[in-house]
């Protein structure tokens, strides 16, 4: 493992290479989340970086006590990847981003019937189903640029002949509903897991979670739909949520902010909107309680990358990539927020993983067009 993995205290570990870069305020989390009750260990992933009191792009493993400040309000955000059927040689990506239009608003009556069955019908927030938001989310079509495990490849179905559908999106405004109610009644303190309220959180939890991976499934086939294409959906992973899980020969509860499970197969870890994507094999190990980076991770605040980027780039210049690639985003701050320049280098990430002995690569995946958000962003 080398020197990929920074033991900042017994308990906590940061993934780390010495040219990762990673705030100093992100560590300073990590370490006070170490502190909270019942909190065993901690595992900062390379793509570390301040939240809003908490660090995403770590896990946290407690006993006896739950904490959903930690999951925070985008219960079971995560990532779906669909093979679609549209050939590569014969994209033309401005056709295909006229074809898309715009995807912000709520589902269109064919949809209806399938919303009406499932369970996000008793949310009050089914009108959000089927939309990206804004943030960090999104919605890209992509082609398989190189391939380092063919067999692996072959045997996730994938043909690097045809484009990629990669969706990034969570639980919209049903998880910071959640999220609220716990707060008003009990701040960010924990809950023990033999309590009413507990099984209580725990029960919207998983509800959340359903509708989340309900919304990427229809983002998908909504675009899919625009495109007059057909698709077949290969993955979905939840990179924010928390769930029971035994590590260093305990028994407890695995919080994932911002990481990807190590333990469900092959995963996407996904690089800015400029940047490759690369589809890996995950390695399990305690180290990382069984987590990864869940993308590129942001250098730049939010609140900063407007006043660094627009001396040197248009809104138009933005929607182009240096690989070639087209970005849908009218949202003038938006597209500087997530501009490729505010995100640390997808390839430090993977590499760093590797270099722990967490992952093998299987595949790197080059953006071909990506939505954001139409409209005004909303996390």
């Amino acid at each position: 493992m080398g020197n990929y993995v920074q033991n900042l205290s017994e308990r906590v570990n940061l993934i780390a290479s010495a040219d990762t870069w990673i705030e100093g305020d992100a560590i300073q989390q990590l370490q006070n989340t170490a502190k909270l009750p019942g909190m065993q260990y901690v595992s900062g992933m390379p793509d570390l970086h301040p939240g809003r009191g908490y660090p995403v792009g770590a896990a946290f493993f407690s006993t006896d006590c739950i904490y959903p400040a930690l999951i925070g309000g985008d219960i079971g955000c995560g990532l779906a990847l669909w093979q679609t059927d549209i050939a590569v040689q014969k994209t033309n990506i401005s056709k295909l981003e006229k074809k898309l239009g715009n995807l912000d608003g709520p589902l269109d009556e064919e949809w209806q019937d399938e919303i009406a069955n499932s369970i996000a019908s008793q949310t009050g927030f089914q009108q959000a189903l089927g939309t990206i938001g804004g943030g960090n989310h999104f919605a890209e079509l992509q082609s398989i640029d190189e391939v380092y495990d063919a067999a692996a490849l072959d045997a996730l179905a994938i043909n690097k002949q045809q484009l990629q559908l990669l969706v990034h999106s969570g639980s919209r405004g049903l998880g910071q509903f959640i999220l609220r109610q716990h707060i008003d009644q009990h701040g960010h303190r924990g809950l023990a897991v033999d309590t009413a309220d507990c099984a209580a959180y725990l029960l919207a939890h998983q509800q959340a979670v359903q509708f989340a991976t309900l919304n990427r499934r229809l983002i998908a086939q909504q675009i899919l739909s625009r495109l007059n294409a057909n698709g077949q959906a290969l993955l979905d992973i939840n990179h924010n949520l928390v769930l029971p899980a035994q590590m260093h020969g305990l028994q407890g509860w695995v919080h994932r902010k911002g990481a990807t499970p190590a333990d469900v197969g092959p995963v996407v870890i996904p690089g800015s909107r400029g940047d490759f994507s690369y589809l890996v094999l995950p390695l399990a190990s305690d180290l990382s309680l069984n987590s990864l980076a869940h993308g590129a991770g942001r250098k730049w605040m939010r609140s900063e990358c407007k006043g660094r980027l627009s001396p040197r780039y248009t809104v138009a210049q933005l929607s182009r990539t240096k690989l070639g690639s087209h970005v849908i985003c009218a949202d003038r701050q938006l597209i500087y927020e997530e501009a490729p320049e505010a995100y640390k280098p997808a390839e430090n990430i993977i590499s760093t993983l590797e270099g722990a002995g967490l992952i093998k690569v299987i595949a790197r995946l080059r953006p071909v067009l990506t939505y954001k958000t139409r409209g005004e962003c909303c996390e």
